[in-house]
């Protein structure tokens, strides 16, 4: 488990930043953009390099005050044979925080358009991978936070450009050591360069025993040499940029309508298909869904999906301004005193910025809410809730002339020829052949024949809407969830049932939901003493995976599986791909898993490691031993 330090901004007398804790400047006190210029770009030949690529990927072992970022960026946008996007990958192991960049920032003035955006998107500083798109989409920035020595191998990419930047190796040696220098390596991209101003020897034999050939050129102001390099090896990249960007996808839940959002801005045509009349009229029909992500003492795999997946929401709902939501911020109260003692040695733990998580006492938690509590809980500052329907219409929205909807088609079957995937629906028709299809089906995912071997269990779920009243500051969940006044209606929630299909709502399920409001807020109940059969409300059902997991990525083939392969070698079957599992966290991950599943598609990093890659890939629930608890508790490896 990671916990991150924040780097502290201090400078030199000259005023040069520098960090005292490892008693080095982050640039060349005569001139940052001219050293990022020289040593980096020049020395991995750009802008030539890029010129004319569908694609470009560049890898940078400290981000510091993003100055080489902002150098690219700046080179990039002025170059007109610039690669159709530019993806730069950045490590980070005491990031700085949005207020120092500012500061710092302002000594590069012809950045300063540049930097105010960065600024402006500047993640939480909390533990794993963090992405920031800029100029519609094109450049893309994705930030690991933490130690560059250990996440470079939880990374999946193909680097074209190597910036080995960072404290010098006699000040931080673990940034420059063998391992790192192999995992760069592994990383690289046929014909990938690298460039660096050290030239110590120790590095020099690292590099050229990871297949780099190098060679020195002049330095940077009044340092004599600097190094460059090319990768030897010839082995193929297992990356490649799609043939076709033509894509169907099977269900317009936000599940859905997210991933036709990440693929249409990356400029694929999408046509998403739906049984019924209108996107979102499935499980992402309810007026409201919470927001939150949902810690762990340990940090294990559900909880930095969720804490990721938080973050990827609340960033893809900044760019639909049509999308309602609230980030009034979410009050998860502890249902006894040993939970409550859990919740506070998970905030002492993880120490998260107080922004993204707080543990309150029973007083700051009733002064808070305006109503008194029996026991305190975790504060969410930015949770919030969303209506999942207007997310759905945004995002499909947003790029009319890429992603064609057809509503009441129910799509009953289909099959791959060799033009693609051809999908039948109920009227006897069928559609032309698409290179790839993508499940977001929800519940419905398993009448597939492709996907039926897939252990997702269908659960019924229904809301209370409550009639107007006092409403509550913000979300609230012990028992049950209970979310401010939202259109009229105060919606508590949600009963959880297995092989339920009943569709009505059910009256002793009002009762259920109303029982639940009492137990964890009694204070609030009150206000809302009603007859249960007099309440209206929502049934849904949610697909839930038996580890409580996601199951996004390519659909393995069951049938052809022989022996025991190992996860990456599973055959899959070709271009089918599914988004499915969300349970009751349809708002949490549809964002993030959009856009893992588009970088899978398009080869480009990706946008978590490799360890939660795993965890969600499909084709975990056809491994042995079953994965099930494993995955949950996060810290076993998988297969």
């Amino acid at each position: 488990m990671a916990v991150l330090t924040p780097a502290r901004l201090e400078f030199n007398p000259d005023g040069t930043p520098v960090s005292a804790a490892y008693g080095d400047v982050y640039h060349s006190a005569h001139g940052g953009p001219a050293q990022a210029r020289h040593v980096f770009l020049a020395g991995n030949d750009l802008p030539r390099r890029w010129q004319g690529r569908d694609r470009f990927v560049i890898l940078e072992t400290g981000f510091g005050l993003g100055l080489n970022f902002l150098a690219t960026w700046h080179a990039w946008q002025a170059d007109p044979l610039r690669s159709r996007r530019l993806h730069f990958v950045s490590y980070e192991k005491h990031p700085f925080s949005a207020a120092d960049l500012a500061i710092a920032q302002r000594a590069w003035p012809e950045f300063s358009a540049l930097a105010a955006q960065l600024q402006q998107q500047w993640p939480v500083l909390t533990p794993g991978v963090h992405r920031l798109y800029f100029a519609q989409r094109q450049v893309v920035l994705t930030l690991f936070f933490g130690d560059a020595s250990h996440l470079l191998r939880a990374t999946d990419a193909a680097v074209d450009a190597f910036y080995l930047d960072g404290f010098s190796p006699a000040k931080n040696p673990d940034l420059w050591s063998d391992n790192v220098c192999k995992a760069i390596s592994r990383l690289a991209a046929p014909g990938a360069t690298l460039a660096t101003w050290s030239v110590a020897g120790a590095l020099r034999e690292a590099l050229r025993a990871a297949e780099f050939d190098l060679h020195k050129r002049p330095g940077f102001a009044g340092k004599r040499e600097m190094l460059c390099g090319q990768l030897r090896s010839r082995r193929p990249d297992r990356h490649q940029p799609p043939d076709e960007r033509r894509a169907a996808i099977i269900g317009a839940g936000i599940a859905g309508c997210t991933t036709a959002h990440a693929l249409a801005a990356a400029g694929w045509q999408v046509d998403i298909y739906d049984q019924a009349a209108a996107p979102a009229t499935g499980a992402s029909c309810n007026l409201a869904g919470m927001l939150r992500p949902l810690p762990s003492a340990d940090d294990n795999y559900l909880s930095r999906l969720t804490r990721a997946g938080f973050l990827a929401t609340r960033a893809l709902l900044a760019e639909l301004p049509a999308a309602r939501w609230a980030p009034c911020g979410v009050l998860h109260l502890a249902r006894e005193t040993m939970h409550a003692a859990t919740q506070q040695r998970v905030v002492d733990n993880l120490q998260q910025p107080a922004e993204l998580l707080q543990f309150l006492d029973r007083d700051q938690a009733s002064e808070l809410l305006g109503w008194p509590v029996d026991i305190g809980g975790w504060w969410f500052p930015g949770g919030g809730w969303v209506n999942p329907a207007s997310v759905c219409r945004a995002a499909l929205a947003a790029f009319p002339e890429r992603i064609r909807s057809h509503y009441a088609v129910p799509i009953t079957h289909f099959e791959h020829t060799p033009e693609g995937w051809r999908l039948h629906a109920a009227d006897g028709s069928a559609s032309s052949p698409v290179p790839t299809l993508i499940i977001a089906a929800g519940v419905g995912a398993t009448d597939f024949a492709q996907l039926n071997w897939l252990p997702q269990k269908s659960a019924r779920g229904q809301v209370s809407h409550l009639p107007a009243g006092p409403s509550l500051p913000f979300v609230v969940n012990r028992y049950a969830y209970a979310l401010p006044q939202i259109d009229a209606h105060r919606l508590i929630g949600a009963t959880l049932q297995y092989a339920d299909s009943d569709p009505s709502v059910r009256t002793t399920d009002h009762a259920d939901n109303l029982a639940r409001l009492q137990l964890g807020l009694p204070a609030y109940a009150a206000t809302a003493a009603l007859d249960p059969a007099t309440l209206t409300g929502r049934v849904g059902w949610r697909p839930m995976s038996p580890d409580r997991l996601p199951i996004v990525g390519a659909v393995p083939a069951p049938q052809s599986i022989h022996g025991t392969p190992r996860l990456p070698a599973l055959p899959r079957q070709p271009g089918l791909w599914c988004v499915q599992g969300f349970g009751s966290r349809g708002i949490v991950w549809s964002a993030l898993m959009a856009d893992l599943l588009l970088s899978r598609l398009e080869g480009e990093p990706l946008p978590l490691e490799t360890d939660l890659v795993a965890a969600i890939d499909p084709g975990r629930f056809l491994l042995k031993p079953d994965l099930g608890s494993q995955a949950s508790g996060g810290r076993t490896a998988l297969r």
